[in-house]
Protein backbone atom coordinates (compact mmCIF):
# COMPACT_ATOMS: atom_id res chain seq x y z
CA UNK A 1 0.00 0.00 0.00
CA UNK A 2 1.50 3.03 -0.63
CA UNK A 3 0.64 6.74 1.06
CA UNK A 4 -0.85 9.45 -1.08
CA UNK A 5 1.13 12.64 -1.37
CA UNK A 6 -0.94 14.83 0.96
CA UNK A 7 -0.36 12.03 3.90
CA UNK A 8 3.69 12.81 3.73
CA UNK A 9 4.23 16.14 5.98
CA UNK A 10 5.17 19.00 3.32
CA UNK A 11 8.39 19.63 4.95
CA UNK A 12 8.92 15.98 3.88
CA UNK A 13 8.58 16.36 0.11
CA UNK A 14 11.30 19.03 -0.35
CA UNK A 15 14.44 17.90 -0.72
CA UNK A 16 17.34 19.64 -0.71
CA UNK A 17 21.08 18.55 -2.49
CA UNK A 18 24.36 20.02 -1.63
CA UNK A 19 27.65 20.49 -3.42
CA UNK A 20 30.56 21.99 -1.88
CA UNK A 21 33.35 23.05 -4.26
CA UNK A 22 37.13 24.38 -2.51
CA UNK A 23 37.72 27.65 -4.15
CA UNK A 24 41.84 27.49 -3.77
CA UNK A 25 41.53 30.97 -6.42
CA UNK A 26 40.04 32.42 -3.47
CA UNK A 27 41.75 31.25 -0.76
CA UNK A 28 44.74 31.98 1.05
CA UNK A 29 46.65 29.46 3.39
CA UNK A 30 48.91 31.90 4.55
CA UNK A 31 46.19 33.87 5.96
CA UNK A 32 44.41 30.88 7.12
CA UNK A 33 41.24 31.72 4.73
CA UNK A 34 39.70 28.78 3.31
CA UNK A 35 36.48 29.29 0.34
CA UNK A 36 34.05 27.05 -0.16
CA UNK A 37 31.25 27.67 -2.95
CA UNK A 38 28.44 25.28 -2.58
CA UNK A 39 25.48 24.79 -4.51
CA UNK A 40 22.36 24.10 -3.43
CA UNK A 41 19.14 22.60 -5.25
CA UNK A 42 15.64 22.40 -3.65
CA UNK A 43 13.55 20.01 -4.92
CA UNK A 44 9.59 20.28 -4.31
CA UNK A 45 8.02 17.05 -4.77
CA UNK A 46 4.46 18.22 -3.40
CA UNK A 47 1.47 19.60 -4.97
CA UNK A 48 1.62 22.41 -3.49
CA UNK A 49 3.33 25.84 -4.23
CA UNK A 50 5.98 27.06 -1.62
CA UNK A 51 7.79 30.01 -1.06
CA UNK A 52 11.41 29.73 0.47
CA UNK A 53 11.33 32.96 3.79
CA UNK A 54 14.58 32.30 5.80
CA UNK A 55 17.67 30.50 5.92
CA UNK A 56 19.54 29.33 9.23
CA UNK A 57 23.13 27.67 8.85
CA UNK A 58 25.22 26.31 11.36
CA UNK A 59 29.28 25.77 11.23
CA UNK A 60 31.36 24.20 12.44
CA UNK A 61 34.82 24.27 11.77
CA UNK A 62 37.47 21.78 12.10
CA UNK A 63 38.93 23.55 15.41
CA UNK A 64 35.35 23.84 17.20
CA UNK A 65 34.63 27.12 16.81
CA UNK A 66 30.87 27.36 15.58
CA UNK A 67 29.12 30.06 13.50
CA UNK A 68 25.37 30.51 13.44
CA UNK A 69 23.76 32.70 10.32
CA UNK A 70 20.59 33.41 9.82
CA UNK A 71 18.43 35.74 7.38
CA UNK A 72 16.04 36.41 4.95
CA UNK A 73 15.66 34.00 1.83
CA UNK A 74 18.84 32.92 -0.08
CA UNK A 75 20.90 35.20 -2.14
CA UNK A 76 19.00 38.23 -1.46
CA UNK A 77 15.39 36.42 -2.96
CA UNK A 78 13.10 34.72 -1.67
CA UNK A 79 11.62 32.42 -3.96
CA UNK A 80 8.38 30.47 -5.06
CA UNK A 81 8.73 26.82 -5.78
CA UNK A 82 5.76 25.46 -7.51
CA UNK A 83 4.97 21.63 -7.48
CA UNK A 84 7.85 19.57 -8.91
CA UNK A 85 10.16 22.36 -9.50
CA UNK A 86 13.81 23.21 -8.05
CA UNK A 87 15.07 25.90 -7.41
CA UNK A 88 19.13 26.35 -7.49
CA UNK A 89 21.46 28.62 -5.98
CA UNK A 90 24.81 28.94 -5.46
CA UNK A 91 26.40 30.68 -2.31
CA UNK A 92 29.98 30.53 -0.41
CA UNK A 93 31.39 29.75 3.09
CA UNK A 94 34.64 31.59 4.33
CA UNK A 95 36.85 28.87 6.95
CA UNK A 96 39.72 29.51 9.15
CA UNK A 97 40.73 26.10 8.79
CA UNK A 98 40.78 23.30 5.97
CA UNK A 99 37.69 21.60 7.50
CA UNK A 100 34.40 22.27 8.08
CA UNK A 101 30.52 20.80 8.63
CA UNK A 102 27.32 22.84 7.42
CA UNK A 103 23.83 22.14 8.03
CA UNK A 104 20.61 23.90 8.86
CA UNK A 105 16.88 24.83 8.10
CA UNK A 106 14.75 27.03 4.93
CA UNK A 107 12.11 28.14 6.71
CA UNK A 108 8.99 28.19 4.19
CA UNK A 109 5.71 28.71 3.79
CA UNK A 110 2.61 26.85 1.63
CA UNK A 111 1.31 29.59 -0.54
CA UNK A 112 -1.97 27.96 -0.13
CA UNK A 113 -2.21 27.91 3.69
CA UNK A 114 -0.16 30.43 4.64
CA UNK A 115 1.41 27.39 7.14
CA UNK A 116 5.34 27.95 7.98
CA UNK A 117 7.11 25.23 7.96
CA UNK A 118 10.84 23.78 8.46
CA UNK A 119 13.04 22.04 5.83
CA UNK A 120 15.95 20.18 7.25
CA UNK A 121 19.73 20.89 5.65
CA UNK A 122 21.50 17.69 6.34
CA UNK A 123 24.84 18.22 7.32
CA UNK A 124 27.50 18.48 4.60
CA UNK A 125 31.22 18.42 4.81
CA UNK A 126 33.70 21.24 3.63
CA UNK A 127 37.32 19.97 2.98
CA UNK A 128 40.07 21.25 1.30
CA UNK A 129 42.12 18.24 -0.85
CA UNK A 130 44.56 16.52 0.66
CA UNK A 131 42.48 16.19 3.88
CA UNK A 132 41.16 13.03 5.64
CA UNK A 133 37.94 12.03 4.94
Amino acid sequence: MTQASSDIPLERQVLVDVEPVFRVDESSLEESRYVFSYTVTIHNHSTRSLQLLARHWRITQGSGKVQEVRGKGVVGQQPMIGPGQTFRYTSRAILDGPVGVMEGAYTCVDTASQRPFEVAIAPFRLASPNQVH
